[in-house]
């Protein structure tokens, strides 16, 4: 593996505007790939959600999507001080874990990976949206777009086409603004048992991931303009 900065990455601001994350590059404010997903996610997959909430319970739904979060930090964490060369160290039982399943991702992963142009990279369309991708880069001879995941079980594919959907995004934003052609979205995920999967996406089926997604940019626009000119409708009556 090796480093090839070629190509300049613009730094930018997080931020929550009316709950919904959003990043400021240039001065402009974009949401974020997630938060385009998650507002436009379709019914089935919000009965899911709500469905597993009641189950398990709201305060344990809520505690596992916490610690999930905070072990996935950790990990990804990890594994940019391996690609950087800066060691990370978390001596908590959630980092320990956390580091056990970077070193799984970097055994079974990292050895593909060729060229790295870039980690922690913000990349963002002009006035649609952005995000942040784990890796950009060449991996096995293919430019791609590489994310690191964790999971508290092994998922099957079809269970993933968010993640997917996200690499898209990420590849239109980069190729838009570095003129590059990355048709390529590698998956690295490991669960917390250490068990590693490998989820590759390429060309057709790549760009079928990037034209669902450009319907969802359309549909967050279009209902943040019906909720904008409602909020609108209740200002005039109140008048």
């Amino acid at each position: 593996m090796i480093w090839n900065k070629k190509y300049i990455y613009p730094r930018s601001s997080r931020s929550i505007v009316m709950g919904r994350r959003h990043y400021e590059i240039d001065n402009e404010k974009l949401p974020s790939v997630t938060t385009i997903l998650s507002q436009t996610q379709s019914e089935e997959k919000r009965k899911s959600l709500e469905n597993w909430k009641a189950r398990v319970g709201i305060q344990s739904a809520e505690r596992i999507k916490n610690i999930s979060a905070m072990r996935g930090t950790s990990m990804h964490t990890y594994l940019e001080g391996y690609l950087t060369d800066q060691k990370h160290l978390d001596l908590t039982a959630l980092g320990q874990e956390a580091g056990k399943m970077a070193d799984v991702v970097i055994r079974s992963g990292l050895g593909d990976l060729e060229e790295v142009w870039g980690t922690e990279v913000t990349l963002f369309y002009p006035g649609l949206y952005a995000g942040a991708t784990d890796v950009v880069g060449i991996y096995n001879g293919r430019e791609s777009i590489i994310d690191f995941k964790q999971t508290n079980k092994p998922k099957q594919r079809e269970w993933i086409d968010d993640y997917f959907t996200q690499l898209g995004a990420y590849a239109m934003a980069h190729n838009t603004i570095y003129g590059t052609q990355i048709q390529s979205g590698i998956i690295l995920m490991c669960s917390k048992d250490g068990f590693f999967q490998k989820f590759e996406v390429f060309d057709k089926e790549f760009r079928d991931y990037q034209h669902t997604f450009l319907k969802k940019v359309d549909q967050y626009y279009t209902n943040c303009t019906k909720n904008e000119n409602s909020q609108n409708t209740k200002n005039d009556q109140k008048v």
